[in-house]
């Protein structure tokens, strides 16, 4: 999930890509100098760079099943953990920080890590939990094996799980007695 996010935009021109340097700076012989083809060779200042960096892709793939097998092992872990949390759910009628954070205290979730998986986004919610460290959200299609594992709790609500629970199909393993 991390090499997926990395951008790999980084660039460094070589001597080829800066503009100048065209003409030879003095004669080959007779000088006392070094020889010197261009202004822009890398040992000049100003010069190219040398096996810099170019952009590239990071990307890796990974088959659905996997993908799928890793989110149900890194839930399951949480479960038997204690740390997934269900409410009814998420609406609130003001955008108001202190409700929420009324909310955590009564579920004494404070110095914790939440991540509040629903099915579709509840405005007022995402608008008030802006403003409190170490929460974040997720719909319920979207939820990853990184993000269940980055954060210490998870709060269900009723909808999130079902939308989970109807993403999420059956994970057909290899079955053992044919692996060689």
């Amino acid at each position: 999930y991390l090499a997926n996010k990395h951008r790999g935009t980084a660039s460094t021109k070589t001597r080829g890509e800066i503009s100048g340097g065209g003409r030879k700076p003095w004669k080959q012989k007779g000088t006392g100098r070094a020889r010197a083809g261009s202004t822009r060779s890398p040992v000049w200042r100003k010069g190219g760079v040398v096996f810099g960096p170019r952009p590239h892709s990071y990307r890796q793939d990974m088959s659905p099943v996997k993908r799928q097998a890793a989110l149900i092992d890194a839930l399951s872990s949480k479960q038997a953990e204690g740390a997934i949390l269900m409410v009814e759910n998420l609406d609130m009628k003001d955008i108001k920080t202190k409700a929420l954070a009324g909310f955590y205290k009564a579920l004494a979730l404070d110095g914790k890590r939440l991540l509040f998986i629903m099915d579709k986004p509840e405005k007022n919610f995402l608008k008030a939990s802006r403003n409190i460290p170490d929460a974040g959200w997720s719909l319920a299609a979207n939820l990853n094996a990184y993000e269940v594992l980055r954060h210490g709790r998870l709060i269900f609500t009723v909808s999130g799980m079902a939308a989970l629970v109807k993403s999420v199909k059956s994970v057909s393993r290899p079955s053992e007695e044919h692996s060689s």
